[in-house]
């Protein structure tokens, strides 16, 4: 349910497409320092902005390097790290041990059963650090589950279903961009909660159709075969991030506004305008 988030390059100037980088490369440098090379194949931009926002916001120090790594052999790369990174390097680990857990839970035992031992020791050092957001994260992961079965055979209220689930996803992201307890963190709060009801919606909007032929839960097999579907969920997700873009823009950030706004108003739709580009419903 993740890498939804990401530029939208096209519209990035080549500076601030080389600062973003930077991060990206920064955060895999603390997945493999922390969590070795299986960390690094955790890696993913949704922590990448998670740590460049949170690193404007608070005008972190970030502290610059070039170095070649396995990825780029012949040419070094720019690395940017400030004291935010390792958090998100520890938020992203947290995150793909309980995704593995729940592809568990769904069924999936040989995929989830290998996540989870692979990632299992990293997790329990993650939740003893921040206890509030792993908690909130295993809470509401498993609110989803009770969720979701509650509502598997039934689609006769789906708008009801679709904002219970997608809410409880956010309530799950908005915890992790509180990074701390201050005059920001309602906002920080809000932004992470719509961008999570955005992962959310759009998630199952990409998942559709082989949820339909496997039988699996989808919050949308209620609304799948009106005329206007992608309509339907096109003005979902703009009720999301309009919402998550208000509260960005109520934050004082100056440095890598632009990049963040990128993403944002921009970004974040690449993969609906993929799936739309598809052939068929």
């Amino acid at each position: 349910m993740f890498g939804y988030v990401n530029v939208y390059k096209p519209e990035l100037k080549f500076n601030e497409y080389y600062e973003i980088r930077g991060f990206y490369c920064g955060l895999c440098k603390e997945l493999k320092k922390k969590y070795g090379a299986f960390g690094q194949m955790t890696l993913t931009y949704d922590m990448t902005f998670l740590i460049t926002l949170l690193t404007a916001l608070y005008e972190s120090e970030v502290i610059t390097d070039n170095r070649t790594c396995i990825a780029h052999p012949l040419k070094k790369q720019l690395i940017l790290q400030s004291e935010v990174t390792e958090y998100g390097a520890d938020m992203n680990m947290a995150l793909t041990f309980l995704k593995f857990k729940d592809d568990y839970n769904d069924g999936e035992k040989l995929k989830g059963s290998a996540g989870m031992a692979v990632f299992k020791k990293a997790y329990k050092e993650v939740a003893a650090k921040y206890p509030r957001q792993c908690g909130v994260i295993e809470s509401k992961l498993s609110e989803l589950d009770s969720l979701q079965e509650k509502y598997k055979d039934d689609i006769s209220d789906p708008l009801t279903q679709i904002e219970a689930t997608s809410n409880t996803f956010g309530d799950l992201m908005g915890e992790l961009f509180v990074y701390k307890d201050d005059n920001w963190k309602e906002r920080l709060y809000n932004i992470g909660f719509y961008l999570g009801k955005y992962i959310y919606i759009l998630d199952a909007y990409t998942d559709i159709k082989d949820d339909i032929k496997s039988g699996n839960y989808n919050p949308l097999k209620g609304i799948y075969e009106k005329e206007d579907f992608k309509n339907l969920v096109g003005e979902m997700l703009t009720l999301q991030m309009s919402e998550c873009v208000r509260y960005f823009e109520e934050l004082p950030i100056v440095k890598d506004a632009g990049i963040l706004r990128n993403i944002l108003y921009d970004g974040v739709w690449n993969r609906f305008r993929r799936e739309n580009e598809k052939d068929g419903k």
